[in-house]
């Protein structure tokens, strides 16, 4: 029997960034957007802030949904991941200018705990090389991101990276994020990443529930 790859596999899956709602914000919009959001994140400026709790209580009021750590780990892999996957976290980030040695500790923890592992490519120079080393060491999704800081910038086309990274994967899926709206959803799905991660567009949106709607749609 051929074994499937994550490439392999056709569904996509909508990530929701909660970077900067409190965690009643988070929890209600999760009640009104069910169905349609499939991971949420727990946002790096929110784990900064609350730490491992909103994990915890986000992953209790919806077992239904995986839950993401966005630790942006960079050292100790092994050891910080635990405490994510710990906290309940189904899917935990690692940056890609990391040491391979922290992407592989974060990998063991998560063959430990039965999680996932995203590589968050921001600030890598070479993609295609990167990209090519990660899928080997047993990563689930390989991220390209458009930071926060530069978006509007024209410095980085998310489309074009998605493109690069998928051209290069073999086992890990691509997902993508910064930026991303009902817009540019379009071609973005069109490349089949495993995840699109949404954060503004749905959480300063005048209905959320609506556009995360609108935005799986998309993706189906």
């Amino acid at each position: 029997m051929q074994v499937q790859t994550h490439k392999e596999e056709c569904i996509m899956k909508l990530q929701a960034a909660l970077d900067t709602l409190t965690l009643e914000e988070c929890l209600a919009l999760l009640d009104h957007t069910k169905g349609a959001v499939d991971i949420a994140e727990v946002g790096t400026p929110f784990i900064i802030e609350c730490g491992m709790e909103p994990v915890r209580a986000i992953k209790a009021a919806h077992p239904e949904i995986e839950v993401l750590a966005d630790a942006k780990i960079m050292d100790a892999g092994e050891f910080e991941a635990d405490k994510c996957f710990e906290a309940g976290a189904d899917i935990v980030t690692v940056l890609g200018v990391s040491y391979d040695e922290t992407i592989e500790g974060v990998v063991r923890s998560a063959k430990t705990h039965g999680g996932q592992v995203m590589v968050d490519m921001i600030g890598v120079m070479d993609l295609a090389a990167r990209a090519r080393e990660l899928d080997k060491m047993g990563v689930d999704y390989i991220c390209v991101h458009t930071a926060f800081d530069i978006q509007g910038t024209g410095q980085k086309d998310p489309l074009e990276d998605l493109k690069v990274v998928n051209a290069v994967i073999e086992n890990a899926r691509a997902a993508v994020a910064g930026g991303v709206k009902l817009a540019t959803v379009d071609a973005i799905a069109a490349e089949k990443p495993g995840v699109i991660v949404v954060g503004g567009a749905i959480c300063n949106a005048d209905d959320p529930a609506v556009m995360a709607t609108a935005m799986k749609e998309r993706m189906k």
